[in-house]
């Protein structure tokens, strides 16, 4: 994953920034900057969090495989250099799977958000108030505006 600031200077010389991050079609992501992979079940950060949070040095998961959870809920918490952050499940499920290596290489989510970095996997889950890939990247260009 490669993140990527341009600057383009229109003709009055203007200088304009632009973000180019990482944000797969195939997931949904929530306005609190987590990603759900309705496929598989999994969710994670998203790449704009992982950015805007800098090098991450801790992660705790909250959850446990068994448990069902509704879309909100607290699952982890993850520091970095610059801040610290809760991170919510964008959808209902019942937690089938814990990444439990990431608590261990919290860094991976710098350099892997929707691979390694993976927090839970949800079985029979439903998703919450979520945006796709196109509406999401439009929503991170207006906050940083």
């Amino acid at each position: 994953m490669i993140f990527v600031r341009l600057y383009l200077f229109n003709r009055q010389f203007h200088e304009k920034e632009i973000n180019l991050m990482n944000t797969p079609s195939n997931l949904k992501y929530a306005k609190s900057d987590e990603w759900f992979d309705a496929d598989s079940g999994r969710v994670g950060i998203t790449d704009y969090a992982q950015n805007q949070l800098s090098d991450i040095v801790f992660v705790e998961i909250f959850v446990e495989e068994g448990e069902t959870i509704e879309a909100g809920k607290a699952i982890a918490s993850v520091e970095s250099v610059k801040a610290s952050a809760e991170i919510y499940s964008p959808a209902s499920g019942k937690v089938s799977a814990v990444n439990k290596d990431l608590p261990n290489k919290p860094e991976v989510i710098n350099t892997d958000p929707f691979g390694a970095a993976w927090m839970i996997q949800l079985e029979g889950a439903s998703a919450g108030d979520v945006m796709d890939a196109s509406a999401y990247e439009k929503y991170c260009e207006e906050r940083a505006h």
